[in-house]
């Protein structure tokens, strides 16, 4: 499953800066407005420390962890929506994203500009959201105009739509973003091959000082009352520090953070946030060749879960030999764990679980 997330922000706030953290470098950061001229698309790897017990256990020849990608486009501004600066031309990059990142300065330097002259984290989130909803608004307004031309022959479905696409228009319209415009699922699946901006889940990243970690400071409460609203994940770091990590070796990395009284990288926090906002986990295969982790939602059937290995997992998927991880690692291995009784074949119906080691059976 590709997981695509995508960086919003103003100038200046830390966006391509946190990007280069993530992604090793590539991004230009500078203090000035509009230096991201591209978008820039990386692709990280997701943190997950069982998948080292897992290689501990059966040695594979290689490992594949899940992975993030991340696009990176200009810093928006007031007027984007409509071709101010660069945002307007890049929006398009981020439509086919999972979810969008919003990256705000919750942290006081004189010395790094901000383009409204003034630190006020929801003030730019309503920038922001602002111009989203501008686009939103063209989009809904070409495919109103789309759909009332199929409407004229009577058909029900076309009505249906025209009036949940009417619905939309007019919350933009009044200022209300989709994903706070209380839709059914029902009403979201109608609508979502449009892509809006505004109904993607949103990730919003607080950056600090590195004296704001890694509990936030005045600015970041604010941004978490406003998440709350919206049932947004807040995720805290300070993209300066994480840029320096990036540079690090393993053993200076731990260091590092633990002269900061950190556990782990800013970015970790980041990458389990955008998973619990999306509802995703994680199960593994585990062989010689190679332990790999594969991406899924909470709630996903063993066949749908074959399914991000091949299509024809799913079509021909027989059953699915299931060790939870616990037991895979405290057993030391599948052998011992079907030894000990520990493998399940689970059907067509079971859950997946986070952590599952699975194996496939199905026929060609």
């Amino acid at each position: 499953m590709a997981l695509s997330i995508g960086i919003v922000g103003l100038p200046n706030v830390g966006k391509s800066t946190l990007f280069n953290a993530l992604n090793g470098g590539g991004a230009e950061a500078a203090n000035y407005p509009f230096c991201t001229i591209d978008p820039n698309v990386g692709l990280v790897k997701v943190p997950d420390s069982r998948m080292d017990a897992l290689a501990k256990i059966v040695s594979p020849q290689a490992m594949q962890h899940a992975v993030v990608e991340f696009v990176d486009i200009a810093g928006l501004v007031a007027g984007a929506a409509s071709g101010e600066g660069l945002g307007n031309k890049f929006l398009a990059n981020i439509r086919e994203c999972s979810a969008i990142a919003h990256v705000g300065r919750c942290f006081d330097d004189e010395n790094v500009t901000h383009v409204s002259n003034a630190i006020d984290p929801l003030a730019d989130i309503e920038i922001i959201d602002t111009e989203l909803m501008l686009k939103d608004m063209e989009s809904m307004q070409k495919a109103v105009e789309r759909t009332i031309k199929t409407t004229k022959s009577g058909n029900k479905d076309a009505l249906a739509l025209l009036a949940v696409q009417e619905r939309v228009l007019k919350g933009l319209e009044d200022g209300v973003t989709v994903r706070r415009q209380d839709l059914s699922n029902d009403d979201f699946d109608k609508i979502k091959d449009y892509c809006l901006l505004t109904g993607k889940p949103v990730l919003y990243i607080a950056n600090v000082d590195d004296g704001s970690l890694p509990d936030g400071n005045a600015y970041v409460e604010k941004v978490r009352a406003f998440a709350a609203e919206e049932g947004a994940e807040v995720a805290i770091v300070s993209a300066q520090i994480e840029a320096e990590l990036a540079e690090m070796d393993d053993e200076s990395k731990t260091e590092f953070l633990s002269d900061l009284g950190l556990e782990e990288p800013g970015l970790n926090t980041v990458i389990r946030a955008a998973y619990s906002l999306l509802n995703l986990i994680t199960y593994f295969t585990a062989g010689v060749k190679e332990v790999r982790a594969w991406t899924i939602h909470i709630g996903d059937t063993a066949p749908k879960a074959a399914a991000v290995i091949h299509n024809d997992f799913e079509k021909g998927f027989i059953r699915a030999e299931t060790i939870a991880y616990e037991d895979f690692v405290n057993l030391g291995g599948e052998a011992k764990s079907k030894e000990a009784g520990k493998m399940r074949l689970e059907g067509k119906e079971y859950i997946v679980q986070d952590g599952d080691v699975l194996h496939f059976r199905f026929n060609v």
